[in-house]
């Protein structure tokens, strides 16, 4: 499963948002029905997840946690605690709740991305301020292509 693209789109007033249709045939032809929605852990934007993503992500992050230990048992529960699980409707929309409108500082305007095996939402200016210049984007590129750790 493999989302790609640059979708701008908005939302109503009630904060719901039409999941762009070459994004819901990838979800209809892997089986995918339920999604996850979470804020991102490093960028201010918010990160949809195929449910078989989330449980894999889920899983890969409890094996690097000690369920005994008290950090590693907040880091969950602040990972678990701030997921929202979310449905699309019969039109294919689905809805932001308020606090992850806020949190993103999404407001009507938004833009999905396409990362692989999850979709990102962000404010357009959260997006643009996120985003690389052209040639500092081309140096880092060539500098982690041309490291001893590509492959």
């Amino acid at each position: 499963m493999r989302f790609l693209g640059n979708i701008e789109a908005k939302t109503d007033a009630k904060g719901r948002a039409f999941l762009p249709a070459v994004f819901r045939k990838v979800l209809q032809a892997s089986g995918e029905e339920c999604l996850v929605l979470r804020k991102d852990v490093f960028q201010k934007c918010l990160v949809l997840y195929p449910e078989s993503v989330w449980n894999e992500r889920l899983d890969l992050l409890k094996t690097q946690l000690k369920p005994w230990k008290q950090a590693h048992q907040q880091i969950f529960r602040q990972i678990v605690s701030e997921a929202e699980v979310v449905a699309l409707d019969g039109n294919g929309r689905f809805l932001i709740s308020k606090r992850l409108q806020k949190i993103a500082e999404i407001d009507q305007d938004i833009q999905f991305i396409g990362m692989d095996n999850t979709i990102e939402i962000w404010s357009p200016k959260n997006l643009q301020e996120t985003l690389k210049p052209e040639e500092d984007f081309g140096i880092e590129f060539e500098n982690i292509m041309n490291s001893d750790d590509a492959l």
